[in-house]
């Protein structure tokens, strides 16, 4: 069949993203009639506004809302004049604003009523996002901590284990504090095992076990994944392979993915998970997707039958407006320094310069990362 590798891959992406969009997740697992008991909300990570929205219409008039976030993740009009508090900081690496939103995280979850049942919607980023440090630690320490594991390439539990011992709103510390009825957690995966006592640090999780406390995964990886296997069906490509295997370094991860399209028959690979990466002092422009796209393009260089889609779920891949990339046999050799920039942990400046970063702006949702790969059948 003749086909657009990339208009094809890029609406497979869109499909696997809508799959697990905030608002439509928490829309579908929250009736409006059970909605309505909920008189205080609190949502936290990079699809909160989101999050929120797919509640909103089921709760009641007069509920109490704060919504902390990453900078530019609440610019849905329809929150302007709605009775929802929001904060913004940052991510991945927290700022004085993260220990704002987790001040007033804390203030929220205490000013609850004997008679409060409290929704709590989460999803990944809020630990950067929101933080409230013990005594001992201060920001430049805590940005020092968090830099080293990133650039270290530490995997998202480790970061997460780290980021817990020193704060007091991780590792169901904020909720503890929670003096009223009863609370709902529903979430967004974005780790492996989707495991809410993981999920941004455990936030969304309760330490206090007399609390009467339900929690709830309802969008994860494997939820998009198969949003994108359904498509590719639909649309008429063959599904080859569908795993959760990205856990490993980005060099690893690329070597995978090629070897087991090349060895494979025509149709679509699909791939989710968070590999990491290791970065150089004074690194350049990207993130994890944009290194694996570029690692990705240079072992199927001069091929004309692979394209390969990489990026995050959020929209974002590292402190980058891209949410990774598109590439082919030809995007490694498009310009010289291809080598130079993965060298220097420059891939998103390579790849925006040659076109072929991939765009899409906060989706609404975090599920870690997808990487679909498109293989045509050899021309008769």
């Amino acid at each position: 069949m003749n086909v657009d590798p990339r208009a094809e891959l890029t609406k497979l992406f869109s499909a696997g993203v809508a799959a697990v969009q905030g608002e439509a997740a928490v829309a579908t697992a929250l009736p409006r009639s059970e909605a309505a008991r909920f008189t205080a909300v609190l949502a936290l990570g990079k699809a909160a506004a989101s999050m929120y929205l797919g509640a909103l219409p089921g709760l009641p008039a007069g509920h109490r809302a704060l919504i902390a976030t990453k900078h530019g993740h609440a610019a849905d009009e329809r929150l302007a004049g709605l009775p929802a508090e929001i904060m913004e900081s940052s991510h991945p690496i927290p700022d004085a604003d993260s220990l704002a939103a987790g001040r007033r995280c804390l203030e929220f979850v205490r000013e609850c009523t004997a008679d409060t049942e409290l929704l709590v919607l989460v999803s990944g980023g809020a630990s950067a996002l929101v933080e409230d440090l013990v005594d001992d630690i201060d920001l430049a320490e805590l940005r020092r901590t968090t830099d080293e594991l990133v650039a270290g390439g530490a995997d998202i539990a480790t970061i997460n284990a780290k980021r817990k011992s020193l704060s007091r709103v991780k590792g169901g510390r904020l909720l503890a504090e929670f003096r009223g009825k009863s609370i709902r957690a529903l979430a967004i995966s974005d780790v492996e095992g989707d495991d809410i006592g993981i999920i941004s640090s455990g936030i969304g999780a309760c330490a206090n076990p007399e609390i009467p406390y339900e929690g709830e995964i309802i969008a994860s990886n494997a939820v998009a994944r198969e949003a994108v296997a359904l498509l590719a069906a639909k649309i008429g490509l063959r599904v080859i392979r569908n795993e959760e295997t990205l856990y490993c370094d980005v060099a690893e991860a690329a070597d995978h993915i090629v070897a087991v399209c090349v060895d494979g028959p025509a149709g679509i690979y699909i791939f989710g998970g968070e590999p990491t990466v290791q970065l150089p002092p004074s690194p350049g422009e990207g993130g994890r997707n944009q290194a694996l796209a570029l690692l990705v393009a240079k072992r199927i260089a001069g091929r004309d039958d692979l394209t390969c889609l990489v990026a995050g779920t959020d929209g974002t891949d590292g402190p980058t407006e891209a949410a990774g990339a598109i590439v082919d046999g030809k995007s490694f050799n498009r310009k010289p320094g291809a080598d130079a920039a993965l060298a220097a942990a420059d891939a998103g400046r390579f790849l925006r310069e040659t076109g072929d970063r991939l765009v899409t702006g906060p989706t609404g949702t975090n599920v870690m990362d997808l990487a679909i790969v498109l293989k045509l059948s050899p021309n008769p």
